[in-house]
């Protein structure tokens, strides 16, 4: 079983950039196919990021393509989320999730795919 743990998150301007952090413990971190979703007040969870197992493939939300840059250290246990321009619409908790997988080249969209779920980092972005 493995726990994550988010870090990075904060309050920022409209344009500004932030990096999160997701820090794995407890598992095999190169098993696990891993992702990003963030959940605004009063609306779902959505997908923001996925990465592959190895990182050489990665998927985005369309809102965010362009501007986030999702990455893995598997030597660090670590998964990254780049966050780059910003916008108030990008305000909600943000978290990171981990799917064991067998396959290398594999990216799961959905939260019900996903195993393990850290307990989320907040996102403030004013206007």
């Amino acid at each position: 079983q493995v726990q994550l743990v988010e870090s990075g998150g904060g309050l920022v301007q409209a344009g500004d950039s932030l990096r999160l952090s997701c820090a794995a413990s407890g598992g095999t971190f190169s098993s696990y196919v891993m992702g990003w979703f963030r959940q605004a007040p009063g609306k779902e969870r959505e997908f923001v990021a996925g990465i592959t197992r190895s990182g050489g493939s990665v998927l985005y939300a369309d809102s965010v393509k362009g501007r986030f840059i999702i990455s893995r250290d598997n030597a660090k246990n670590t998964v990254y989320l780049q966050m780059n321009s910003l916008k108030p619409e990008d305000t909600a908790v943000y978290y990171c999730a981990a799917k064991s997988a067998r396959a290398w080249a594999q990216v799961f969209m959905r939260t019900y795919e996903y195993d393990y779920w850290g307990q989320g980092t907040q996102v403030t972005v004013s206007s």
